[in-house]
């Protein structure tokens, strides 16, 4: 009989990925999303519903669809919007979190709840790479909410049962994806004589392909305790923007131009890797290199910005 899964969010970058991954392995899911069916990846749905969470319609839809897990991908992910817009970052992460555990404790109590948070509960790490034992310090609301979101995640399982897990995501990316560090390169080297960029060029990231994440998901979904668990999603490697753009723009065939104007924006750690050998030993490992994922990445960048 086939496993079940329930997506929130499973319109936006993440949550088509985990759509494709799931059915591809077996997996019957059903979606739920604000936008419209003709936006959503039908092709990988058993079901889709339109609502904007929270909505008491959950509530139905999780008695007539029980599923067997819940991947919770809705919900802002902009540092710059927390800052600027806290409140709705608030609303749309700590409060949907509580509302859709609260509705998972009373209608699926079986459910096992994947909760996406974020590199950002570390800030700036005291050492790195960074461990999943290593103390929490945000440094944007974003940050702070998904922590909040996390101890929310622990709560339910410490005092209902219900089963749940973190992954803590460093730096996606991958075709699909509008926004962000990669997107920015790429966009500015395909269309602008210079890539002007913030920061020094010193700071460094941990990234990791959309497609590894999906991955990382169903491993965590089949071999995970699901007792409140919290696990580093990553490649385990660092690279500096420096060495970012160098890759990128050798994929795009364009010597290099780039500009740091050395100002780091609110809310930005200056260097992240992380420590993933928690979620290696449920059997995750990557398998999409960043050369390999970037020139993946340039190629759908030059067919969505020159239509080629």
């Amino acid at each position: 009989m086939s496993k079940t899964v329930l997506i929130t969010g499973v319109a936006g970058f993440i949550g088509r990925y985990a759509a494709r991954s799931f059915s591809k392995n077996g997996w019957e899911v059903t979606g739920v999303d604000v936008v419209s069916p003709e936006n959503a990846p039908l092709s990988n749905l058993k079901a889709y519903f339109s609502l904007n969470l929270p909505d008491p319609e959950i509530d139905r839809i999780l008695k007539d669809n029980t599923p067997d897990v819940c991947i919770h991908c809705a919900g802002r992910a902009s540092v710059g919007l927390s800052i600027s817009d806290p409140s709705s970052d608030f609303y749309d992460g700590a409060v949907l979190t509580f509302e859709l555990l609260n509705a998972l404790r009373q209608f699926a109590p079986a459910c096992k709840f994947i909760f996406l948070s974020s590199a950002a509960v570390y800030g700036n790490p005291e050492t790195l790479p960074v461990t999943e034992i290593q103390p929490t310090n945000p440094i944007s609301p974003y940050g702070f909410h998904k922590l909040i979101c996390e101890q929310l995640c622990r709560e339910f399982y410490q005092v209902y049962g219900l089963p749940t897990a973190v992954v803590r995501i460093f730096s996606a990316y991958g075709p699909g994806l509008h926004r962000q560090v990669i997107w920015d390169i790429c966009r500015k080297a395909l269309t602008l004589n210079t890539v002007k960029l913030q920061g020094t060029g010193k700071e460094s990231r941990d990234f990791i392909h959309a497609a590894d994440i999906a991955n990382a998901l169903l491993v965590v979904a089949r071999s995970s305790p699901m007792k409140g668990d919290v696990y580093n999603l990553a490649s385990g490697k660092e690279v500096t923007i420096k060495a970012l753009v160098d890759i990128i723009l050798r994929q795009c065939g364009r010597e290099s131009s780039e500009v740091f104007d050395g100002i780091i924006p609110d809310g930005t750690p200056s260097n992240w890797v992380a420590d993933i050998s928690k979620i290696r030993k449920l059997g995750f490992s990557p398998s999409i290199s960043l050369e390999e994922g970037v020139k993946f990445f340039v190629d759908w960048c030059i067919a969505e910005l020159k239509g080629v």
